[in-house]
């Protein structure tokens, strides 16, 4: 009777772990938007990972979405950005994330992310315009656009303004006889190139290509930001200081002062609840085939196992810190 009783006792914890460890016949990777690298190292990874993991689909997303989706079991895993990552599961969120994020989970840091200010030249020197700072101090009527609600651009411009200036700005630049568009990055590359915007802002790696493909057609000008604002909103949301560096791209040439601007990091965030050993194989299939994903997208070359997952602060898969801990202790 004992042993039918212990016996019991086992498959019942066999049970309970295989219930809360899923282990699917497929996934559901939710990337970014249109014309960003998201968007293009998401159809890199799903495919990736169809031949060497399991069969996996990417969809469009957006950095907010993507995290409540892989919170309630929409999507299995998908792109964000860190600094997201943290508020939501902190539940401390300005006002984007309702509820305490708990199933959520960081796969990885891949890359740096830069949240780039564009702005026409003949509008910033008619205005007198070098940074941010001097656009909000001036109360300028100007034509702005970023993407669209949900994306992580819009979350960290939302708060650059927000925790940097305290303002809204839907409401402060219509006040002040500006408009606001959301667009794709194609698309708010069009605009500003036909004159119809002044100001386009948005997140994305280091070595962009669409900044590139903005200089190509418009001559434009990266607006910086004070340091005194660059540490409010650093102290609001967790993001830090980095510098556009000179001779990356026209608008910012070799012998120029770095660019200062909000700094963050794109990731992948996983449902808590995915098995284990499958996202300790989608690591090692990401980082095993980096090089061959970095002539897609230059900005994963950046992926380094001693900072794929950070020590305290975030909430992490076990099959994720599990893979990155095996990599560094084997070099």
């Amino acid at each position: 009777m004992k042993k039918f009783l212990a016996l019991c006792v086992v498959m019942s914890t066999v049970i309970a772990g295989t219930a809360l460890a899923d282990t699917p016949s497929q996934l559901k990777f939710m990337a970014g938007p249109p014309g960003g690298n998201w968007f293009a190292l998401g159809g890199e990874l799903a495919d990736l990972w169809s031949k060497e993991i399991m069969p996996t689909t990417s969809v469009t997303g957006g950095a907010v979405g993507n995290i409540i989706n892989a919170n309630v079991r929409k999507c299995d895993l998908g792109f964000s950005n860190t600094s997201m990552v943290a508020v939501a599961q902190k539940g401390s969120d300005l006002g984007t994330f309702k509820k305490e994020i708990k199933n959520a989970k960081l796969l990885a840091n891949l890359y740096t992310q830069y949240t780039y200010f564009i702005a026409r030249k003949d509008f910033a020197e008619k205005n007198g315009v070098k940074t941010v700072d001097d656009l909000i101090n001036k109360k300028l009527g100007f034509r702005f656009a970023t993407l669209k609600t949900g994306t992580g651009s819009e979350f960290v411009v939302k708060n650059i303004f927000e925790a940097g200036f305290g303002i809204d700005y839907r409401k402060a630049f219509k006040e002040w006889g500006g408009s606001v568009e959301y667009a794709s990055y194609s698309g708010g590359a069009d605009l500003i190139a036909d004159n119809h915007l002044d100001v386009f802002a948005f997140s994305v790696g280091k070595v962009a290509a669409i900044v590139m493909q903005i200089e190509s057609t418009t001559d434009v000008v990266i607006l910086g930001m004070e340091q005194a604002t660059l540490d409010k909103v650093g102290e609001a949301i967790g993001t830090v200081t980095f510098n556009v560096d000179p001779g990356i791209y026209k608008s910012v040439p070799a012998g120029a002062e770095p660019v200062k601007v909000v700094g963050d990091y794109t990731c992948i965030v996983v449902r808590g609840d995915l098995d284990d050993k499958v996202v300790y194989d989608l690591c090692k299939s990401m980082y095993t085939n980096v090089e061959m994903l970095a002539k897609g997208v230059k900005d994963i070359a950046e992926l380094d196992p001693k900072t794929a997952v950070p020590e305290k602060g975030l909430d992490c898969h076990p099959g994720a810190v599990m893979y990155w801990k095996d990599v560094v202790a084997a070099k």
